[in-house]
């Protein structure tokens, strides 16, 4: 049942995501790299979660804010694309009004949760490179949890607004969602009521957040760098760049994903309403695939646990 009636009124009690509205007859080749990419996902973070959780090297803060970031990636990986894959396989459209509202706020929640564990890693190298002497009494086993819990409640405490204010909309009738995803917008869209305040919340409380989080580890990049280039040693300097080199692509990367896909979005009609739906997609999959990817290739210290690990299970 999609709608039911209420006194003299029509209520939305779910909705139904079409996922590309111009693509319906061949969106489902879509998930010919989407099943992969969700598989060397969620498997290659459970793989750096074991060998850090195994290898007795790796019992060290900057390694457990690495785990940090994996379990952040599975769980964003498991509210987004599984989903998507059933839409694609078995045209399964339709989702309750609780189940997405629950999506929006996980969406909407963990990727700035995201962006805080690369601010904190940032800080991390920052105090590893600039004030080595310093790097063992301040980042702690207990620093890492008090991030931890900061990271939590910071993001929580923001982002808990966007689902609370798109549910309190009046969805009076229509129920069709145009977007792989229960995106704030594509959601409160369907709304009878002003929503005004959903987009600007959402505009102020993105911004402030990852908007925040990127200038502060721009500027932790920049007193590395310039620590950096007053080592007299070659060869310490090229170390020193290598310990942080994989976090400073995965940021690029992470950063750079989510302008194009604002980008996009504002463009409006001059871009093809697929583009950002497909955007907004692999957002929630590519990072997640390639941050242990990229720490298992780059860290000797992990690439070693990883082999072990392997060789353990034969």
């Amino acid at each position: 049942m999609i709608l039911s009636i209420n006194s003299s009124s029509t209520h939305v009690t779910e909705f139904l995501m079409i996922c590309f509205p111009g693509m319906q007859n061949i969106q489902h080749w879509l998930s010919i790299p989407l099943t992969p990419l969700l598989v060397l996902a969620l498997g290659a973070n459970v793989v750096l979660l074991l060998t850090i959780q195994r290898e007795a090297s790796l019992h060290e803060p900057m390694y457990y804010l690495m785990a940090i970031l994996s379990i952040l990636d599975i769980i964003i990986c498991l509210t987004v694309i599984p989903k998507v894959l059933l839409i694609f396989w078995f045209n399964m459209k339709s989702i309750s009004f609780t189940g997405c509202f629950l999506q929006m706020f996980v969406m909407n929640t963990f990727l700035p949760m995201e962006s805080s564990t690369f601010l904190i890693m940032a800080y991390d190298r920052y105090i590893a490179i600039c004030h080595p002497l310093h790097y063992p009494s301040i980042i702690t086993e207990q620093f890492v949890v008090k991030a931890a819990i900061f990271i939590i409640f910071r993001n929580l405490f923001v982002m808990l607004p966007t689902p609370i204010l798109a549910a309190r909309l009046d969805y009076c009738a229509g129920n069709v969602i145009e977007n792989c995803i229960c995106a704030n917008i594509s959601v409160a869209r369907l709304s009878c009521g002003d929503i005004h305040l959903n987009k600007l919340y959402q505009f102020v409380s993105i911004w402030c957040l990852m908007g925040s989080d990127m200038v502060l580890i721009l500027l932790s990049y920049c007193f590395i760098l310039r620590t950096v280039l007053k080592l007299q040693s070659e060869g310490a300097a090229t170390k020193a760049l290598s310990t942080c080199g994989s976090h400073l692509i995965l940021i690029l990367f992470l950063y750079t994903i989510l302008l194009v896909f604002i980008f996009t979005n504002k463009a409006g009609k001059k871009v093809p309403a697929e583009v950002p739906i497909l955007l907004n997609v692999l957002h929630h999959l590519i990072p997640p695939a390639l941050n242990p990817i990229v720490y298992g290739v780059r860290t000797q210290e992990i690439k070693h646990g990883i082999l072990k690990l392997l060789k353990y299970q034969k």
